[in-house]
């Protein structure tokens, strides 16, 4: 494993010399009600890694979850690793009016915005892919300081995800935001995923395996120097498959080969509702389908499901 950089921010002082660009009222309104004028604390460890060829075929005893919902942050944050659902660009859409999964959990993580800008301001390459190979980006350690409760309600009656986000009255924005006092520290991984249309190629297989293995991998060394001897587990969902139309079922067999191929203890499947967990179901069938072939590298592996003529879905307009 290559670590490109690694750099450590005094949150307090990331947001004073890095002041979030907010450019909608209700990005603002967020970060004022989740600061409270109160600092930001404690210091945050941001690594970058190169993509790591995927290793012989050993697949260790992960356990899989499957969990209904959405994100769950419960627990301690000792080894444990949220999946950022990132564009190319880093927490790049972090100002806008948009709040699909990336830009939630810059909204409710509000230092992750400013590390960008700080990256940015030392040339540093802000990225989770370049020249078309993934770079995962880690951040160990961020406040949490707040929930926003994106589900409809009767007062909103179609949540905030998404779009919907922009189109609320502050009142509403007010009823969603739940303050955490003290705030939780959260454990961050950016991977960004393929885009595509038509049948899936050898070459975005590939490179998704390599994109989901380098993180998962990543959080595992890092989780090793932070909190020798603790259990690493990472908690991710249907990443790729909002606005980019990625295969549900493909997407969770590739994120799950990842998971045992990186080592992880534990790898928590949020798949949202019954249509998410038979997709879900669909992905560990398949994994289990490619692995009884009992080929002996990754790269006849990645042969094989490519084989199964993965097809890739619609965007969900997010």
């Amino acid at each position: 494993m290559e670590c490109l950089y690694r750099r450590d921010y005094e949150a307090d002082r990331l947001l004073r010399e890095h002041p979030p660009e907010l450019k909608h009222p209700n990005k603002l309104l967020v970060y004022e009600l989740a600061l409270a004028g109160e600092r930001a604390a404690g210091t945050m460890t941001v690594t970058r890694w190169a993509p790591a060829a995927l290793p012989a075929l050993t697949l260790a005893a992960t356990e899989l979850v499957a969990m209904p919902g959405y994100f769950d942050y419960a627990g301690s944050d000792a080894g444990v690793w949220h999946v950022n659902f990132a564009d190319p660009e880093l927490f790049f859409a972090y100002g806008s009016a948009l709040l699909a999964q990336d830009e939630l959990q810059c909204a409710e993580h509000p230092a992750l915005g400013p590390i960008r800008d700080a990256l940015v301001g030392e040339q540093l390459a802000a990225l989770t892919e370049e020249g078309g190979r993934p770079t995962p980006v880690l951040v160990a350690g961020v406040e949490r300081r707040c929930t926003i409760n994106t589900v409809p309600t009767a007062a909103c009656p179609r949540g905030l995800y998404g779009n919907h986000f922009a189109r609320a009255d502050a009142a509403t924005i007010r009823a969603a935001v739940e303050v955490h006092r003290p705030a939780p520290l959260s454990n961050i991984l950016a991977i960004a995923a393929p885009v595509g249309g038509g049948a899936y190629t050898r070459e975005q297989i590939e490179y998704t395996l390599v994109a989901a293995y380098t993180g998962f991998a990543a959080a595992v060394a890092e989780s090793q120097q932070r909190w020798p001897g603790v259990p690493v587990e990472v908690r991710t969902g249907f990443w790729g498959c909002g606005a980019f139309g990625g295969n549900r079922a493909l997407m969770t067999m590739l994120q799950l080969l990842a998971a045992r191929l990186a080592g992880l203890s534990r790898l928590r499947f949020y798949a949202f509702d019954d249509a998410g967990r038979a997709d879900y179901e669909a992905g560990l069938v398949a994994m289990h389908a490619v692995l009884a072939a009992n080929d002996t590298t990754t790269t006849a592996l990645v042969d094989r499901i490519a084989k199964r003529g993965y097809v890739w879905g619609q965007s969900n307009g997010t």
